[in-house]
């Protein structure tokens, strides 16, 4: 039975959140703080965190770091904020989905379900291995020829994403919407910008490929170097 921890203070929501999650088969906890919803994570297996931002005594962007702190286990951000700067911010904090309020408790555990089955993906091809590349996903650790690589969150979800699919050109909306689930794409420069990063940390260039391949208005893939 997956766990769920419900973080919001408005009570009809949470009870409204309670109600629909225990009765489609979740365990649930709630907190109407930021602090309460911490220490209960703290003395939990949660499996899923749904997190509003607009808390009574810490802000909900403050709660994700105070919880990344603790672990990786999936967060859904429940916000009335929808400015697209912010939600960025958000996904690049932590945050694995968000949803903008108003919304039905029926789109909430459809966003958990979601969650829970790409977590599922993970634990079930934990290791990806592309030429001299190996990324650990339950470690959350990737090498190159032996070497660790220091990568940043996002670099590293966007690194184990196209190496799931090798040899494969991934479209940039499709990153955006997988790797910063936001799923009306558009933020092409933010999929760029990683790519550079990533380039860099494993020694190459755009000039000079030898595991990332760009094609302009296809997409990005991952392969290994030709012999």
């Amino acid at each position: 039975m997956p766990s769920v921890l419900v973080i919001e203070d408005d009570q009809a929501i949470r009870e409204a959140l309670v109600d629909r999650l225990s009765g489609s088969g979740f365990h649930v906890q709630a907190a109407r703080s930021g602090l309460d919803g911490v220490e209960q994570l703290a003395g939990a297996d949660i499996d899923v965190i749904v997190l509003d931002l607009g808390l009574p005594d810490i802000d909900g962007a403050d709660v994700l770091r105070m919880i990344r702190g603790l672990g990786d286990t999936p967060v859904i951000v429940a916000t009335a904020r929808d400015d697209e700067t912010e939600m960025v911010k958000l996904l690049e904090a932590g945050a694995d989905d968000y949803v903008v309020k108003p919304f039905s408790v029926a789109q909430i555990e459809a966003r958990i379900r979601a969650v829970l089955r790409r977590a599922g993906d993970t634990e079930q091809d934990a290791v990806l291995t592309v030429g001299g590349l190996v990324i650990d996903r339950g470690a959350h650790e990737a090498t190159l020829d032996g070497a660790a690589l220091d990568l940043r969150a996002r670099e590293f979800d966007l690194l184990a994403y196209l190496a799931g699919r090798p040899g494969v050109m991934v479209s940039k909306r499709e990153l955006m919407a997988e790797v910063w689930r936001q799923p009306y794409g558009g933020a092409d420069k933010t999929v760029d910008v990683h790519v550079s990063w990533l380039r860099k940390k494993l020694g190459e260039s755009a000039a000079e490929p030898r595991y990332i391949h760009t094609k302009r208005g296809v997409g990005v893939k991952l392969a290994a170097p030709e012999q």
